[in-house]
């Protein structure tokens, strides 16, 4: 970790710069590369919901909302997954996009010194927000197939484990956890009052089948969603929280204090985002994904990813660093596995690019590989 300057807090000292903006930095100093680096849709935000984001903002929907969020769409996220759950009653926490609904949840129910359980690989924010407050995080290896398993998980545990964090479809593996795994998982949980904070933003881009979620199973489960990923709407800002009515009403009164609530006009969007089938995409993605899989497991050893729009190689010659160097120098650039793990041997792919993009870097990662 780098040494904070005496100007900034010490808790600075625990994170660093992102290796994707790293990356980010260097695509911009070079000519047309390959840039399978970025982990966001590429398509654009549906037409229905541009024209309603447009419509609010000409009626004057601009100012504030409540905090927990306009009144229309925490009922239409409630209808949502009264949809796919059978029931539900709320509440709803409309929130900053799910990266703001994460830091509020860790705010709200993290002490300093508590433990916090995350598989690894994972995504890259768990870490430095646990640490950022204070608590620990204890890394579940997952490797080499990316399962999740419920006895690693058991083994952790600690008198000090206050959390679980869970990630599926996963970024930066493409993992989709299966109900067995799940429900392993959450009896661990059970046994040990822990609470469950599952980040399910990828939970529409699943290819073999819809994507388990954990919500169900357990009554401590913290579930955060968003529309970055599905709707593209990444610089909208636009995400939802729900589970225990004491963490939803604590996470509400931090909101009031931090980012006092979620975009206006893009909420009102957000109520279209849910009556607009995305089905289109999730094929382009399936078909992206068995194009860059087929392309590369001859020459590299992969995982087929089940989800979300990532892959996770393991780097020839061992390190992931080295390997990035080595693509980023040929045009191609990918994220050093390091960046989402306490291992540096692979590295990760994001497939959210153009049909072209994939099959040019197919073509000089295999090339890479092979000396």
């Amino acid at each position: 970790m780098s040494e904070p300057s005496p100007l900034l807090a010490q808790r600075m000292g625990c994170i660093d710069a992102s290796g994707i903006r790293k990356v980010f930095d260097l695509a911009a100093k070079l000519k047309d590369p390959i840039n399978l680096s970025i982990g966001q849709p590429d398509f654009d935000v549906p037409d229905p919901c541009k024209e309603r984001a447009i419509e609010a903002i000409r009626a004057g929907m601009n100012r504030y909302t409540v905090t927990q969020g306009d009144a229309a769409l925490r009922e239409a996220i409630a209808e949502d997954l009264r949809k796919e759950f059978g029931r539900f009653s709320g509440p709803v926490l409309v929130t900053s996009g799910t990266s703001g609904g994460l830091l509020l949840g860790l705010l709200a129910t993290l002490n300093a010194g508590d433990e916090v359980i995350i598989p690894d690989p994972y995504f890259v924010m768990y870490k430095h927000l646990v640490n950022l407050l204070g608590a620990k995080p204890v890394f579940v290896d997952t490797y080499p197939d990316f399962r999740l398993r419920a006895d690693r998980v058991e083994a952790a545990v600690t008198e000090r484990t206050r959390m679980l964090i869970l990630n599926s479809p996963t970024n930066p593996t493409g993992t989709v956890h299966t109900p067995e795994e799940l429900r392993a998982v959450i009896e661990v949980a059970r046994r040990h009052r822990l609470l469950v904070v599952s980040d399910e933003v990828y939970n529409a881009f699943t290819y073999d089948g819809p994507a388990a979620s954990v919500w169900p199973l357990y009554d401590q489960v913290l579930l955060l969603r968003g529309f970055s990923k599905t709707y593209a709407m990444t610089g909208w800002r636009i995400g939802y929280a729900v589970g225990p009515a004491e963490i939803l009403q604590a996470m509400t009164t931090l909101q009031q204090y931090t980012f006092v609530c979620a975009p206006a006009p893009f909420q009102a969007a957000a109520v279209t985002a849910l009556e607009t089938d995305v089905s289109s995409h999730v094929a382009d993605y399936r078909a992206r994904r068995d194009l860059i899989y087929e392309g590369l497991r001859q020459r590299f050893h992969v995982e087929k990813p089940g989800g979300a729009f990532y892959m996770f190689p393991e780097a020839p010659g061992g390190s992931g660093t080295q390997f990035v160097s080595r693509a980023i120098e040929a045009g191609v650039l990918v994220i050093p596995g390091g960046v989402f793990s306490e291992r540096d041997t692979h590295f990760r792919i994001a497939y959210a690019a153009s049909r072209r993009t994939i099959e040019r870097g197919i073509e000089t990662l295999n090339r890479l590989a092979g000396g």
